[in-house]
Order: structure tokens, then C-alpha cells, then sequence
């Protein structure tokens, strides 16, 4: 199931700070349309610390709804607290969501017994498949490879969304992971090197943008073709930089806005700002580059 293109969407905003969702679900279209493997609402770049638990929820079911089983839901549904995790997970699974993204618990920085507790905790509780999220620069701390592991020996533990920057760390749970555990890139421009070690996909910012374009490279990647991966992966480059020149969601949200086909408010909640000028001149430079405005 957890195998290719999975996009970490956006959370549209009205102006007057609300979620959009008639933009969400037109989003959710545009994404299916272009032949993405899976959605995961609420993650990072669904502006997750600032929607509330409700506005969370109610995120996730107006994606489940628009996406009618088309393809997969994965919910960002995690917390440093593993109670709120669980209440929220319950209510995704309720709701009809495939699986639940669970971000490494924050600030609260547990040991790696900890790590595995929380995971766990929440898997058995709510009988959903987890993907665990690790992703030390926001959160603190690196689930260590053997906590990975450890995890992946559990049924209910269905993969890892790694974005540590590590190449080292992702070898070795790729080299050790037992069969049915999906590693994915958390990371875009680490795409290519993670799948051609036998990675299965990724959770993509960019596939917002161009999920046409991500999905043909994800899939070349997946089989075999590796020329046509490789410049695909040099073509998309650019825009897996631009987007990440400020704070996600920040760039990617802005470049949304340009898109003919959605409209998208630049409309984030603070401590979340818009980009500065400068680097909107970048971002709208890239795109008119790549021929996506």
C-alpha cells in the first residue's frame, strides 16, 4: 500500500484565517488527477501546530470524503502527548483514514524506550497502521535506527517516513528491515538515492506543485529506469531547492498561489509570515522556468 507518491498537502486558508476547504477539496482532485499514490493531510506542511485538534480532524475528513478510496489516506494525527495522539487517531480511523502519520514526539525530547512506547501505544490502541515520522530537525531528537528496527518488528508499525538527512541511517534500516516495512523519503531531493537503495516512494512537498511530474519520476525510480529517473530528478531540482528556502510550508504555499488551476490564498498562521519579496522573486522564477506557471 505505502509504495510511490504521497503528498503532503497543504492547508488552505480563507483570508480571514479559516480553513478553506473547497480549496482542499479541489486540491485533492488536482493530486488524484495526476496519479499520486496517497494523501497525507496534517502533516508539516499542513500547517499542523497551529490548526486545532478539531480543524485537524475535520481536515482529515473532508479528505477521506473527496478522495472516496481513489487512493490512500495516511492522517497526520500525532502529538508529543501519546493521549492526544490517540484521540485523534480514533477519531481518523473512525472517520475512514487508511493510516496515520506519527510524528516523533517534540519537545519533550523521550529516550529511545520512550520512542517506542509512544508508537506502540498508539498502534495497539487504535488498530491503524502507524507510519512513524522521525524527523530530528523540528522535533529534537533522531529515532535511532535501532529503535526504527525494533519498531518495524511490529504488525501494526507499517513504515517510516525519514527525513533525519542521514543517508546512513536510511542504508541501514533499508538493509535491515524486515519484508512489508516501507521506507520513505521525507525528504524530495533525497528521492532519487533513497529509492534507487530500495526505498519505496516518498512524502512529497513538491507533488502539491507538479504531481504529474513527481509521480513520473517516482515511478521511473521504482522501475528501474534510471536515466530517465536521473533526469527527471535534475529537471525537478530547482523546485525541490525553491521550496525550501524558507520555513515549510511557507515557499511551497506561495507557490500555490500562482497556479492557474487553484486558488489559494497566501494565508498562513502565525508564528508563520509570508515570504519575503526577495525570495518570492526566486520561487516565481523557478516555476516559470519548469513551465508550471
Amino acid at each position: 500500500m505505502f509504495r510511490g507518491v504521497f503528498t503532503a498537502l497543504i492547508t488552505p486558508f480563507n483570508k480571514d484565517g479559516s480553513v478553506d476547504y473547497g480549496a482542499l477539496r479541489d486540491l485533492v482532485e488536482i493530486q488524484i488527477a495526476g496519479g499520486v499514490n496517497g494523501l497525507v493531510p496534517v502533516g508539516t506542511t499542513g500547517e499542523s501546530p497551529t490548526v486545532t485538534h478539531e480543524e485537524n480532524v475535520k481536515i482529515v475528513e473532508v479528505v477521506v470524503d473527496q478522495a472516496k478510496g481513489r487512493v490512500p489516506v495516511i492522517a497526520g494525527t500525532g502529538s508529543n502527548c501519546t493521549d492526544e495522539a490517540i484521540q485523534m487517531t480514533k477519531r481518523a480511523k473512525e472517520i475512514g483514514a487508511d493510516a496515520t502519520l506519527q510524528v516523533a514526539p517534540y519537545y519533550n525530547k523521550p529516550n529511545q524506550e520512550g520512542f517506542y512506547r509512544h508508537f506502540v501505544t498508539i498502534a495497539e490502541t487504535c488498530e491503524l497502521p502507524v507510519i512513524v515520522y522521525n524527523i530530528p530537525g523540528r522535533t529534537g531528537k533522531n529515532v535511532e535506527p535501532e529503535t526504527i528496527l525494533r519498531l518495524a518488528g511490529h504488525p501494526l508499525i507499517a513504515g517510516v517516513k525519514e527525513a533525519s538527512g542521514s543517508m546512513a541511517q536510511v542504508m541501514e534500516i533499508i538493509a535491515k528491515r524486515p519484508d512489508g516495512f516501507a521506507v520513505l523519503s521525507g525528504d524530495d531531493n533525497l528521492t532519487l538515492p533513497i529509492v534507487a537503495l530500495g526505498g519505496d516512494g516518498v512524502v512529497s512537498v513538491a507533488s502539491n506543485l507538479v504531481p504529474g511530474r513527481m509521480s513520473a519520476f517516482v515511478k521511473a525510480l521504482l522501475e528501474g529506469r534510471m536515466e530517465e529517473a536521473r533526469r527527471r530528478h535534475y529537471e525537478l531540482l530547482p523546485l525541490f531547492k525553491a521550496i525550501f528556502i524558507d520555513t515549510n510550508p511557507i515557499p511551497v504555499k506561495y507557490a500555490m498561489t500562482l497556479l492557474s488551476s487553484l486558488s489559494i490564498q497566501e494565508v498562513y498562521r502565525l508564528p508563520l509570515c509570508p515570504l519575503a519579496e526577495d525570495k518570492k522573486r526566486l520561487v516565481k522564477t523557478v516555476l516559470e522556468d519548469l513551465g508550471i506557471i
